[in-house]
């Protein structure tokens, strides 16, 4: 009892522990609500139409993209430049497709599976000519190689014992063909519903007539010109309810379909110093020497580091920097070039030619590979099936006897000559393709197995260089870079402040830049590599804000960003200094125009507005359809283009003419008419053009009302299933031998005729 006596006595203090209890209870619950809800938020990358699109998505759309790519240009990886314009590809497509496919349903309009296949049968469309499905005598699109192929494919997926590599080869073409199927059906959509909005748009001939006559009805003037900057500026009084009237009157320039920012920076790059270039020139002098007495300079360029990989076997001028290509033929074989600077890529070079060569770019050529259990039980199955082949034994008969097709494959430069290493077995390869007689048999150990290498035909002899290069950017030491990262952090922390930070900025010597209208569809911050963080940065804060010190570019810059402005959606407001500035040129303008039709009031000829001050000349050639350029103001008028049709000949202007430079007034001397004939058809189509261009004002409309919302900033995209890769964009290669086999040898699977290089 005494117990329950306590508890009642402090009733009060219980039940605030206990409601202060629940209430950590369901607040707790709230939070993860909100981090959960928020989580999800992250993970979307943008919205149309209401619909959202997750980050995985669009990667998926993405790599799908970028692979097509890597196939039409016999690649296994892209620069990340060309990364980007894939990345903002694929988003532009996306939003385009989204959009006509809800507009396109609400009118019924559909791509069927029937029209597809017509599309297939006629195989005229630019894309299918990117397929390898094209037959390289007719030049066409081959709707039975397709066919072949699929049912290839098919056989070879269900077969539990296929070959792993040439499956992972039928998986990329099979996923490329899909993806073309795919772009032709949106594609499709999209012509069907622009072909149904152009119907929209109608000409007659009597429209056409009115066309004719604007382009070809010559007028010749006396003009007397009036200029705006004739008028001092200072001399113009302008209110704050002038720029009111006018904000009101062209607000609709200043709508803000998306958001964005204004920003101040100072950006460091930082450079080798004086010791440092000092220290590379010796260091380049010692790689001279060993270059130039080296028998095989495979160790020296290693050893270099240079960023120009050595292959040993002779490659196009395309396979080198540019700078290198164009020493190439000036130097005699065996030379070893002098230590050179280039300031385009702010390197150091040196290349010694170790051969220069005529040699095909395209080599035809079929194999059988052999494997065994040794290597001498190996090369008796070869010296067996090479015999028989030179007997007159079919070479696809065979092949098949062991498990492969035999068929006909390309091998060309493009697909060897940007691989970073080359071990002997492929060396050994492409160099026997490149100097084997045509149609002799070869055999060639590789690894622990052989092949037996049949080389039909060769294409477009070409110069081959075999030289070993090393080159190596002229870039600053640790010492120099913490010299400059420690200078610069001790001016950032001793100005916390944005404004301390730009006023104090000049006097340490560092350059304070600006940026305007930053959305969120850019890559870079200033067009500087690695400012993903510095870009969410600038989207995450508030006005006036300056952001943490960036290491970013390619490990050369030091970033500081102060956030300006931000411009939310909808009209910029009149105190926009842009806006400000635009609005009082446009008052100015009026008030000078005012000005100077007041003065003329009563001039009814040329020689009153002369007397007044006006700027007399001839001006010839005006017609309705083109604004005439005055070189008294040195502008375009439209209006005066317009005034000068609508007045008759031997006629003064009615009116003064308020034009972009200045005020006009004029009198028609003549009008005549080109000597060209009308031609009704022609000029109903061409108004029908102009019609449709006027119509891209309605997909505009159609994109704003869409509400798309993009974050892609928010996130890096990066293809991870590859290897890293070199300067230009491109994988070490396979150690294989049978890379050259490869897409190439699939696609003479379902192709009866030969690829040419163009085909990867």
């Amino acid at each position: 009892m005494a117990a329950l006596g306590t508890i009642r006595k402090r009733g009060v203090i219980l039940v605030c522990i206990i409601s202060f209890g629940l209430f950590a209870f369901i607040a707790e619950e709230a939070f993860r609500s909100c981090d959960s809800a928020k989580n999800n938020e992250r993970q979307q990358i943008g919205e149309v139409l209401g619909e959202k699109i997750s980050v995985q998505d669009f990667q998926k759309l993405v790599d799908e993209y970028s692979e097509v790519i890597k196939m039409q240009q016999g690649q296994e990886n892209l620069p990340e430049e060309q990364m980007n314009q894939v990345k903002d590809m694929v988003w532009n497509t996306y939003i385009q497709n989204q959009i006509i496919a809800k507009e396109a349903s609400k009118l019924g309009l559909t791509v069927t599976d029937a029209e597809l296949q017509d599309i297939l049968k006629t195989g005229t469309n630019p894309m299918l000519q990117q397929t390898p499905f094209v037959n390289q005598q007719t030049g066409r699109f081959d709707a039975s190689s397709l066919q072949k192929f699929l049912a290839d494919y098919k056989a070879q997926k269900a077969n539990p014992s296929a070959n792993a590599q040439m499956m992972d080869q039928y998986t990329k073409i099979y996923n490329y063909w899909s993806f073309i199927e795919k772009t032709l059906r949106q594609q499709t959509l999209a012509q069907k519903y622009q072909a149904l909005l152009a119907g929209c748009f109608l000409s007659n001939l009597v429209e056409a007539k009115m066309a004719f006559k604007e382009e070809n009805e010559e007028s010749q003037i006396q003009l007397a010109a009036f200029p705006y900057s004739d008028i001092q500026d200072d001399k113009v009084k302008i209110s704050e309810s002038d720029l009111k009237a006018k904000y009101d009157e062209i607000k609709a320039r200043f709508k803000q379909p998306v958001e964005s920012r204004d920003i101040k920076f100072v950006d460091i790059e930082v450079q080798a110093s004086n010791a440092d270039r000092a220290a590379l020139n010796k260091e380049f002098a010692g790689y001279h020497s060993q270059l130039a007495a080296a028998a095989d300079p495979a160790e020296v360029v290693r050893k270099s580091a240079s960023t120009v990989a050595y292959l040993g076997i002779p490659v196009s001028k395309d396979a080198f920097p540019r700078d290198i290509a164009a020493q190439l033929d000036s130097m005699a074989v065996g030379s070893t070039s002098a230590v050179k600077a280039n300031a385009g890529d702010n390197t150091l070079n040196i290349v010694k030619l170790v051969a220069k060569q005529e040699l095909p770019d395209s080599v035809q050529y079929r194999v059988i590979q052999v494997a065994a259990n040794s290597v001498a039980e190996a090369k008796t199955k070869a010296d067996s099936i090479q015999g028989a082949i030179a007997g007159g034994a079919d070479f696809e008969a065979i092949a098949k006897k062991y498990g492969q097709t035999g068929d006909k494959a390309w091998m060309t430069t493009k697909q060897y000559e940007y691989a970073q290493s080359m071990d002997k077995d492929n060396k050994t390869f492409i160099n026997t393709l490149n100097t084997a007689a045509v149609n002799s048999l070869t055999q060639l150990q590789l690894g622990q197995g052989y092949v037996v290498l049949q080389v039909l035909d060769r294409k477009a002899m070409v110069s081959k260089y075999t030289a070993a290069v090393i080159k190596k950017p002229i870039d600053f030491s640790q010492g120099t870079y913490r010299t400059a990262y420690n200078k610069f952090s001790s001016f950032v922390s001793a100005n916390p402040k944005s404004e301390d930070f730009l006023k104090n900025a000049a006097k340490e010597g560092y350059k304070v830049q600006d940026l305007k209208d930053i959305t969120t569809s850019v890559h870079y911050v200033a067009n500087i590599h690695s400012t993903r963080e510095a870009l969410k940065w600038i989207f995450d804060s508030k006005e006036g804000e300056i952001s943490p010190l960036y290491e970013c570019g390619d490990n050369n810059h030091l970033l500081v960003v102060v956030l300006d402005k931000i411009h939310h959606i909808g009209y910029r407001d009149l105190n926009d200094a842009v806006v400000k500035e635009t609005v009082k040129a446009e008052v100015l303008k009026d008030k000078k125009a005012e000005m100077i039709e007041a003065k003329l009031n009563g001039v009814k000829n040329i020689a009153a507005a002369k007397a007044k001050g006006g700027k007399v000349s001839s001006v010839n050639q005006i017609t309705f359809a083109a604004p005439v350029f005055i070189a008294a103001t040195g502008a375009s008028e439209p209006a005066l283009s317009g005034a000068v049709a609508g007045t008759k000949k031997g006629a003064f202007s009615a009116h003064a003419v308020k034009g972009n430079a200045g005020v006009y007034l004029f009198q028609v001397t003549n009008k005549t008419n080109r000597p060209v004939k009308f031609d009704d058809k022609t000029y109903e189509q061409k108004c029908r053009q102009k019609a449709m261009q006027y119509a891209g004002n309605f997909m505009n409309e159609l994109y704003l009302n869409a509400h798309v919302v993009d974050n892609r900033y928010l996130f890096f995209f990066q293809t991870s299933k590859f290897l890293p890769i070199n300067k230009k964009g491109v994988l070490p290669m396979s150690n294989t031998p049978f890379l050259f086999i490869g897409i190439s040898f699939i696609v003479s699977i379902i192709t009866s005729v030969p690829l040419k290089r163009d085909d990867y």
